[in-house]
């Protein structure tokens, strides 16, 4: 069944007079315009969690732009300190080397690739009809093959397979987070982060000293001794050691626990958020009209900032940088 992707809503939509009109958010109080900025080579084409990609080539990655060049039809998936792994147009698995070099590696799917990882020798990929698999980056040779449930549709932020030593942490099409020993090759376990019908694969997991927390489009996962979940309709999701601060499709940033203990929420109404990144003492969130709040962690005092984007620019999120166009905005 083909992979199909949802674009999130672009703000409220009221019925005024028969006439369809959008909301925006419009602040009371600007402090000024945010002027720690620069400048990238291109405009942004594509984005991942871990890259994006630029009109002429170039990867940018949370560290900055890299002097590597992708083939414009090809999709980015994913990228690591060794592999920029990308889809070619006919379905298979590209990796192209970090370093820049000619030694690039395919493996011929054929088929519609969703996410893919690398770790040392193991490639996990996870494919459009949600099974998941382990190859043998040297031999290409397949370790393990798990099938499940295929998805009818799903949000197109999808979250990639991610390592912990031994462990496969495969993010399914269908809300679940499914554990697989790359040396026994089996499934160790299946956690259910949302049993959500529609747009419900895994879009954000990040781990902290053996503490996880995942979300769906539509909840939130933090599992380490004991399990725990909440429901949101999440927009950008940001998880420290302090604590996880998220944005609603309502114009809320909301603060929580490491266990999902609710501490603090502030509502901008009609916002869309596009972006958030926590930053030494402060929450940042981008919204789309061109503004930046600045938070603070308890969520009890703010500033607002003019920024110089448009809103319907691709956003990547870098380390102390939000990434738009052809430019950036410091934020560390």
């Amino acid at each position: 069944m083909k992979l199909t992707t949802i674009a999130l809503s672009i703000g409220a939509v009221l019925l005024l007079s028969g006439c369809s009109q959008k909301e925006v958010y419009k602040p009371e109080n600007v402090k000024g315009e945010w002027r720690n900025a620069g400048h990238l080579s291109a405009s942004i084409t594509q984005t991942t969690q871990t890259a994006a990609l630029l009109d002429n080539g170039h990867l940018l990655t949370k560290d900055g732009e890299r002097n590597i060049k992708i083939p414009e039809e090809y999709r980015l998936l994913n990228a690591n300190d060794a592999w920029v792994i990308t889809e070619s147009p006919e379905g298979d698995l590209v990796l192209f080397p970090e370093d820049g070099s000619d030694a690039k590696v395919t493996f011929e799917f054929k088929r519609q690739i969703a996410a893919a990882s690398i770790q040392d020798d193991i490639v996990a990929v996870l494919f459009g009809n949600n099974e998941m698999a382990l190859y043998s980056l040297e031999s290409k040779k397949l370790l393990f093959k798990e099938r499940a449930n295929a998805p009818i549709a799903v949000d197109s932020r999808i979250a990639n397979p991610y390592f912990i030593k031994e462990l496969v942490l495969f993010l399914t099409l269908d809300g679940k987070i499914v554990i697989v020993n790359s040396e026994l090759k089996q499934v160790l376990r299946s956690v259910v982060v949302s049993s959500d019908e529609y747009f419900n694969n895994i879009t954000y997991l990040n781990v902290i000293d053996n503490h996880l927390v995942a979300s769906t489009g539509t909840a939130v996962l933090a599992l380490s001794q004991k399990e725990a979940r909440e429901k949101y309709e999440i927009r950008n999701i940001a998880y420290t050691a302090e604590g996880i601060w998220l944005t609603t499709k309502q114009g809320e940033v909301i603060a929580l626990s490491p266990t999902l203990q609710f501490k603090a929420k502030k509502k901008f109404p009609f916002a869309h958020f596009v972006g958030i990144s926590v930053q030494n003492d402060r929450v940042y969130v981008l919204e789309q009209e061109g503004y930046m709040m600045a938070l603070t962690k308890n969520l009890l005092a703010y500033d607002i900032y003019d920024v110089d984007m448009d809103s319907d620019n691709k956003i990547f999120v870098g380390d102390g940088r939000f990434y738009f166009d052809d430019r950036y905005i410091n934020i560390k």
